[in-house]
Order: structure tokens, then sequence, then C-alpha cells
């Protein structure tokens, strides 16, 4: 086996974390000695012990001399756990090999420099961009003053289209589309929609896998004139994470406490033109520690999102079907660029199937 191989295991144990340890970054990593893995480990969960020292000690004795890989620098610095490179010292660890640096400008190659300066070997960059893929969302948010990172995922017709004429759209992705929706919500720390969707839909705003333990998101609704009805199941079902009704400040206090009795917390935001002021949002969530932010709302929050330019990631999905008519409600709702040239583009482009589905990925930032 390559440091590839050994790496691609420290990501796929990674990958297990995600969801779970908001806001830390999803980390794994393993120990090799004569060349077999001896040691896993990744985090579990903000406050548990980090990936290095799970690994070192499923490793026991035979660390010693041996060579760890880890897919995120290992920590110099003291916080809820003590700083990695301390045990990877102290087990006799002789060579590491990360996948990527710590993003954080302030503690970038920290970790690297103490463990070369105590004559361990480093080795930094082996699947770099997978392991940085991994935790984008905390790589924008310790970059970008601390604001989330928001996916806006979309799914439509061939034509063009979220629903009918008539409001009808369940469902124009298949089973195997929505699963993979369902673990998206599972992975970020808050979903965002309209008071449209939800009085029209009554959605749960949940994640839900079949025989897999999941996290719910915060459940964030944009309800400018709290217009959501008394009885929505984001009000009144059961479920471990909050919910946040995002208003302007021009609600009257009776609205506001009506809603509260439901344990919601109301957040306002000023107004820019007639809608929310995202941007605004944006600062405020990253203040509240939310690093990921998948948006599903309908074609006014979908336009806005865009237009006020905080989408990060666009997830959509395009399945084999077509109304034929111009009737339909469209992905998008607004006045677009007047050329093509100033339309939004997607970089770094990937295309899979969902059985008969398309999802076509990319980032707008």
């Amino acid at each position: 086996m390559t440091d590839h191989d050994y790496m691609r295991e420290a990501l796929s144990l990674a990958q297990k974390a995600k969801g779970f340890v908001s806001p830390n970054p999803c980390v794994g990593a393993v120990v090799v000695k004569d060349k077999i893995i001896v040691g896993k480990g990744f985090h579990r969960a903000a406050g548990l012990a980090h990936a290095e020292v799970e690994a070192i000690d499923d490793a026991g004795p035979k660390a010693k001399d041996a060579t760890l890989y880890v897919t995120l620098e290992p920590c110099n610095h003291f916080g809820k756990t003590p700083p990695c490179t301390h045990k990877i010292i102290n087990a006799g660890i002789k060579k590491v090999v990360v996948g990527c640096k710590d993003p954080n400008p302030n503690v970038c190659g920290g970790g690297i420099n103490f463990l070369e300066e105590n004559g361990i070997k480093v080795i930094s960059g082996v699947l770099e961009k997978e392991a940085a893929t991994l935790i984008e969302e905390f790589i924008w948010y310790v970059q970008n003053n601390k604001k989330p990172f928001v996916i806006l995922k979309c799914a439509s017709t061939l034509d063009g289209r979220i629903a009918t004429a008539t409001g009808d759209s369940k469902w124009i992705t298949n089973e195997k589309s929505r699963g993979y929706v369902h673990q998206i919500r599972h992975e970020v720390d808050a979903i965002l929609v309209g008071s449209g969707t939800v009085n029209a839909d009554d959605p749960s705003l949940t994640s839900r896998i079949c025989g897999v333990q999941t996290k719910d998101p915060v459940r964030i609704i944009l309800d400018t004139h709290l217009s959501i009805k008394p009885d929505a199941k984001i009000l009144t079902q059961a479920s471990t994470a909050g919910t946040i009704i995002v208003t302007s400040s021009g609600v009257s206090k009776e609205k506001k406490a009506k809603i509260e009795r439901h344990g919601v917390q109301i957040l306002e935001v000023p107004l820019k033109g007639q809608r929310l002021d995202l941007n605004k949002l944006m600062i405020k969530l990253g203040q509240m520690s939310i690093l990921s932010l998948l948006i599903e709302g309908g074609s006014v929050v979908a336009g806005s999102a865009l237009k006020a330019g905080i989408v990060n990631k666009v997830l959509f999905f395009l399945a084999p079907k077509f109304l034929g008519g111009s009737d339909g409600i469209p992905v998008f709702e607004g006045t677009g660029p007047a050329l093509i040239k100033d339309a939004f583009e997607l970089k770094n482009v990937t295309v899979k199937p969902f059985d008969s589905d398309i999802l076509v990925q990319g980032y707008l930032i």
C-alpha cells in the first residue's frame, strides 16, 4: 500500500464523523507499522478525543517507531483536549503524513513545525484536495469572518420546473436522490426554507435515513411577517434540533410571543428592499457557530440567495421529466441578468447519476 492508500483509509474514517463534530472539523487517522495498519481513529464529537489520540491509543505499544497518517494537521494548542502533537511525540511516532494543513491562518503550520523541531519527519499535502473538501465548511468559516458555508439544493424537471402551476411537486426526483439529500441534511448544521414552503408543504425538515443514526439540522425559516401556521410540523414535532424563525423588526410583540410559546427562537434581521437581508443573517448565524447551511427553499428563496451572493456550493438535481408548458413554477423567481456573460457559472463541476436522476454539483464561491 502507498501513502495515498493509507490516507484514503484515514479519510474514510473521518467521513464517519460528518454531522456529529461541528463546530470542529471531521478528522481521521491511522497508525501504520511495517506496512500494516495497527491503529485507527476519528474525532467523534466536540470535546472528545481527537483522531490522532484515538488511533494511537488503538495501536498501543505498536505506535512506537510507526507512521501516523492524519487528514488534518495535528493541533499544537490546548483546547477542550490537550495538544495532539504532545501525544504523538510521547507515543514514539517517527513519521507523520498529513492531508492538509490547519486552515486557521493563526495556527497553520504550527503543529507541523513543532513535530519537526522534536525530530519527527513530516510529509504534508497527501490527498490534500480530498482532505480539504471533506472540511470545506470549516475552512470557509475560519477564513471568512466566521460566516457559514452555504449549499443551495435545487431539484427540477428537464424544463426547469420545481412544481406544476397548482403547486404540486411530489415527487420530482426519485427516492435515491431524496435519500442523498437527507444525508446532506444530517451533515450540515442548519437547513433554511421560506415560510411559503412551510405553509404550502408543511415539511418536517429532519434527517431520516432508514437504519442509520442521523442528526437533525437546526431548522431556519424566513418569515418576514410571521405568517407561519400555528400547527406547522416544525413548531410541534419532536426533534433534538431547534427551530429559528427569522423575521423583521416590524412584527408585533404579540405575534412573536405567540410563536415563542412553541419553544422556537425568534431572530430579527433588517430588511433589504422588501426582503430579509440574507447577508446580515449569515453574520448572525456565524455568531451562533453555524458553520454550514443547506438552503432548500422555493424559487423565491433560491433566487434571493443567489442574488445576495451567499451561495458557495450548488447541488442541482435533474429528473428525466418535463411538464411541457410554461405555467409551472420555475427554479428561480425574480429578475435575472440581461446578458449571458453575467449568468451564474459553476466551477469544479461534477456530474453523478442517482438511478434515472442526475446531480450536477459545483461551486460559485
